[in-house]
């Protein structure tokens, strides 16, 4: 009897380690698991740290919160040795995605790291820069959101606000990809709309108040395509635009809080969070190959207050 009663005993130990071990491996397939992320950033301007916020934003939102989640954020300052440095350090990390803002941020990760996969995001045209080879198939490792905006759609409403425009000024960095991109197609968008085209370029936030006195003298109004050296001074512009009295309209919404007066443009927050849904479905195991890149989900009319009332407009001016 003493004996029976030992092997039951014994019996329900066996179940209980058993069902122990069944609770710790459904623990272990529920994500307890901690997931690395690594997040290279060009430099500090409004649209840049948006797309950041949005994508920490949705990570959250979807259970990826700080008991669950290890991000290193980098930011290189806009300079080129830090984004080279710094992409070599997350390279490292051995994350599990990492994710790159701004064109120069995606191109130098890319020639660092090869291994893990990335996503961008506030990156105008990937094929240009080099990240894919084809946007719908994405083969090396990479693919992303970009932040193409409808450039000529933009420059017919600086011409609806602003009819009496003749010469429009494009302002933006002549080294940076994308901007080159933008400018080429708002060259053609112009012309194409009956307008003239002056153009200034900048190496650095410290060149923009010159290039923007020198543009306005030559404008009649200012497109300002998605730079991000022109986008991290956009207060400067926005006081230039008002003591010339030279509107300025831009590609970005975050620009235009910054000193534009209005656009239809996207939203970078909404971007990031775009981009985190993507890095979601690579994190669950979906291969980058089958993530074609995207376009903005949607875009949306911003507008300055401040500068719509120095320049004349009413609210049912800029949202026609």
């Amino acid at each position: 009897m003493m004996k029976l009663k030992h092997i039951a005993l014994g019996l329900a130990a066996v179940a209980v380690l058993a069902l122990a071990g069944c609770s710790s491996s459904a623990k272990a397939s529920t994500g307890k698991k901690t997931v690395k992320i690594g997040i290279l950033q060009l430099i500090n301007q409004t649209a840049l740290d948006d797309a950041r916020q949005g994508f920490e934003q949705e990570l959250a939102k979807e259970g990826y919160k700080s008991d669950k989640i290890k991000i290193d954020y980098v930011n290189a300052q806009g300079d080129q040795s830090n984004l080279q440095s710094m992409s070599q350090r997350l390279k490292q990390d051995k994350n599990d995605v990492n994710l790159a803002i701004a064109t120069p941020a995606a191109q130098a990760l890319m020639k660092a790291d090869k291994d893990t996969p990335m996503v961008f995001t506030a990156v105008t045209d990937p094929k240009a820069a080099g990240l894919v080879a084809n946007p719908n198939h994405p083969e090396a490792n990479a693919t992303g959101v970009t932040d193409m905006t409808d450039i000529k759609g933009q420059l017919e409403y600086l011409k609806q606000l602003f009819p009496k425009t003749k010469t429009v000024g494009l302002l933006y960095n002549a080294a940076e990809q994308n901007s080159v991109v933008q400018i080429k197609t708002a060259t053609k968008a112009a012309k194409q709309l009956g307008l003239k085209v002056a153009k200034a370029t900048v190496a650095s936030t410290n060149d923009v108040q010159s290039a923007t006195e020198t543009l306005a003298g030559k404008s009649d109004a200012m497109y300002l395509v998605t730079d991000n050296t022109v986008a991290a001074a956009m207060p400067t512009v926005g006081k230039l635009s008002l003591s010339k009295h030279v509107p300025v309209v831009c590609a970005a919404s975050t620009m235009v809080e910054d000193g534009g007066v209005a656009t239809k443009g996207i939203s970078y927050k909404e971007l990031g969070k775009q981009t985190a849904r993507m890095a979601i479905k690579i994190l669950k195991g979906k291969k980058v190959a089958d993530l074609p890149v995207e376009k903005p989900a949607k875009t949306t009319v911003v507008k300055n207050e401040k500068m719509m009332k120095a320049f004349g407009l009413t609210d049912a001016d800029v949202e026609k």
